[in-house]
C-alpha cells in the first residue's frame, strides 16, 4: 500500500509545509537575524522560537486556505513560488515586497532570461516542484465542513498561543526585533510575499483616480522669437554615482564626457531604487515623498505639459518600456533588431536608437524638440552583455549572472566597463547635437534612474525598500550639455550643481530647459531658473 494512499489529514500537511518552508526557504530571513543578534548560547533559544513563531504564522495562514478543494492548489502555487523567492533573496539579498512585485509583472522577457541559471532551476525543482509533487499525490481526509471548520478554528487559537506565548516569553528580544529591526521581517519567506501580493492587488483594484486630470494645460513658452531648442534627455539605467569618474572615482569611466565642457551634478539622488518606481515619479508633478503610483497613472506628466506647449516629444526605448510615461506622446521601441539597427547575440546596442534621430529633427521643421533615450544601460546582473567586446577594459569580467560566483573585482569590472560604454553612448549623443546647433539651441540631460549595489554588505542589483536602502542604490550619477546657441549662465550653473538635488527637480527643470510658462511650473525645483 503506497504511503500517498493513506488518509493524510489536512492540519498535519499543513504542519509539515509550514516546517519545511521554515527549514529550506527562510535561509537569507535566518542569516540577517543571526548577523543582527549574533549567534551565541544566549541567542539560540531566541532564534529557534522566531523559528516557531514563523511556522505558527504560516499555520495561521494556510488554514484560512484550507478548503478540501483549495488546499492542495494554494499550497502547491507557495511551495512554487517560495522556491523561486528563495533564490533570490538567498543570492541577490533582494526582498520581495509590493514594489518588486511591481518591478516583476513590469519586466519583459529578455529581462527575466538574464536573471535565469541552472541554480535558479536546481530551487525550482529542489524547493519547489518535488515538495509540489508531494502535496499533490498526497490523499488528504474527507471532512465534513463543521469538522473541518471547528478544527481549522482550533489551528489558529493554538498556534496564535504559542506564538503569543513565545513573544512574551522573550519579550525583550522581539521587543528589538518589532522596533528596531523592523526590516529583518522583509525576508520572511513566504509570509513577506503574500503580504505584499495581497497589498498589490488592493491598491491596483482600488483606484483613487478615474480619467486623466488636465495638468498644465496653459503651459506657453516665454519666447516665441528665440531660438528653437532641442533638449535630449537620456534616462540612464542602474548606474551609480560613484563609479563616475566625473565625481572622482578612480578608475576612468568617463573619459569622453570628460573633453566635453559638460556641468556635473554629484549629488543626484533618485526618487526610487527600481525602474518601476523612479522612473514614472520622476515625469510626474509630485514628489517622492507623496508619489503614489495610482495617482500618477492618472495625472499628466512633463511630457504632456511640454506638448501642451508645443513641443514635439519623442520617447525611443531599449529598456523594459516607459512604465507609463509615453503613453500620450510618440513612442519608438528599440529592444529588438526589428526596429534596433546595432545588435549583436540578442543584445541591442543603446546607440542604434541615435540612428535615423536626424531624420526625425528634419520632420519636424517647427516647434521644440524634445527627444527621450531610455537606455539599457548597466541592468544587472548580466553587465557583461550591456557592451560591445570593444569597451572591455576592465578585466577579467564576471561573464555570469550567478554574481555570487564572481568576485567582487569581476562584477565591478563588468559593470565599470559597462559605463565606458554609456560615456560613449552619450559622446555620440552630443556629437548629434552639435551637428544641429546652426538650427537650434541644443542640451542634453543625464540622468540615471536608480543606483546599483555590486555585493557590498552582501547586496546586489537594486530595489531595496528605500527607507533602508543603501547609498549605491540612490545615489544617482547626472550630466548636462549645451550647445553653442543655448543661453545659460554656464559658471553659475557649475556652481549650483555642486549642491543636493533629487527626482523631483526634473519636471520643473525640463520646462526650464523649454523656458515654459506654466501652473504647473515651480521656478524653485528648476535647476536652470535664473541663470538663462
Amino acid at each position: 500500500m503506497s504511503v500517498f494512499s493513506k488518509p493524510f489529514h489536512p492540519r498535519t500537511l499543513i504542519l509539515s509545509i509550514s516546517l519545511f518552508l521554515v527549514l529550506f526557504g527562510n535561509g537569507s530571513f535566518f542569516r540577517h537575524v543571526i548577523e543582527t543578534y549574533g549567534l551565541t548560547w544566549a541567542t539560540v533559544p531566541t532564534i529557534l522560537s522566531l523559528g516557531i513563531v514563523l511556522v505558527a504564522v504560516l499555520v495561521i495562514v494556510f488554514t484560512l486556505f484550507s478548503s478540501r478543494y483549495l488546499l492542495k492548489p494554494f499550497l502547491i502555487i507557495v511551495l512554487l513560488l517560495s522556491s523561486l523567492s528563495a533564490y533570490f533573496m538567498n543570492t541577490y539579498d533582494i526582498i520581495v515586497d509590493k514594489l518588486m512585485i511591481q518591478n516583476i509583472l513590469e519586466t519583459n522577457m529578455n529581462e527575466s532570461m538574464d536573471l535565469l541559471s541552472i541554480q535558479q532551476v536546481l530551487y525550482f525543482l529542489i524547493l519547489g516542484v518535488l515538495p509540489s509533487i508531494v502535496v499533490y499525490r498526497v490523499n488528504l481526509k474527507p471532512m465534513k465542513f463543521k469538522t473541518a471548520f471547528l478544527e481549522g478554528i482550533e489551528s489558529i487559537v493554538v498556534s496564535l498561543v504559542v506564538a503569543v506565548l513565545l513573544i512574551f516569553a522573550f519579550s525583550k528580544f522581539y521587543t528589538s526585533f518589532f522596533r528596531e529591526h523592523s526590516p529583518l521581517r522583509s525576508y520572511t519567506n513566504p509570509a513577506n510575499y503574500l503580504y505584499s501580493i495581497g497589498d498589490y492587488i488592493y491598491e491596483s483594484s482600488t483606484h483613487k483616480m478615474t480619467g486623466l486630470k488636465i495638468i498644465g494645460g496653459d503651459a506657453k513658452v516665454r519666447e516665441s522669437n528665440r531660438a528653437r531648442k532641442l533638449i535630449i534627455l537620456v534616462v540612464g539605467e542602474a548606474v551609480r554615482a560613484d563609479h563616475f569618474s566625473l565625481n572622482s572615482y578612480a578608475r576612468e569611466t568617463t573619459p569622453l564626457l570628460k573633453k566635453e565642457d559638460v556641468i556635473n551634478f554629484p549629488q543626484f539622488t533618485s526618487s526610487g531604487t527600481e525602474t518601476a518606481v523612479s522612473v514614472p515619479c520622476m515625469f510626474s508633478c509630485y514628489g517622492r515623498e507623496v508619489y503614489d503610483r495610482d495617482i500618477a497613472q492618472h495625472t499628466e506628466n512633463v511630457l504632456d505639459v511640454l506638448k501642451h506647449a508645443g513641443a514635439n516629444i519623442l520617447w525611443r526605448d531599449n529598456n523594459s518600456d516607459s512604465k507609463g510615461v509615453a503613453v500620450r506622446v510618440a513612442y519608438e521601441d528599440y529592444k529588438t533588431a526589428d526596429k534596433n539597427t546595432i545588435c549583436e547575440d540578442g543584445e541591442c546596442r543603446d546607440e542604434g536608437m541615435l540612428v535615423g534621430l536626424q531624420e526625425y529633427i528634419d520632420t519636424h521643421p517647427t516647434g521644440d524638440i524634445v527627444i527621450v533615450l531610455h537606455q539599457m544601460g548597466n541592468h544587472g546582473p548580466a553587465y557583461y552583455k550591456r557592451y560591445p567586446k570593444a569597451f572591455e577594459k576592465y578585466t577579467p569580467v564576471c561573464k555570469t549572472n550567478q554574481l555570487e560566483q564572481c568576485s567582487q573585482s569581476e562584477i565591478t569590472n563588468a559593470y565599470d566597463n559597462a559605463i565606458l560604454y554609456t560615456d560613449y553612448f552619450l559622446s555620440k549623443t552630443i556629437g548629434l547635437l552639435k551637428e544641429n546647433d546652426k538650427q537650434f539651441a541644443t542640451a542634453m540631460f543625464y540622468l540615471s534612474d536608480h543606483g546599483e549595489s555590486l555585493g557590498e554588505k552582501g547586496l546586489y542589483l537594486h530595489g531595496f525598500p528605500y527607507a533602508i536602502a543603501p547609498d549605491a542604490q540612490k545615489h544617482v550619477p547626472a550630466v548636462m550639455w549645451f550647445g553653442k546657441q543655448f543661453k545659460v549662465n554656464r559658471s553659475a550653473l557649475k556652481q549650483r550643481a555642486a549642491q543636493p538635488y533629487t527626482h523631483d527637480f526634473l519636471f520643473h527643470t525640463m520646462l526650464g530647459f523649454i523656458e515654459v510658462n506654466s501652473s504647473a511650473y515651480h521656478s524653485e525645483l528648476d535647476i536652470l531658473q535664473g541663470i538663462h
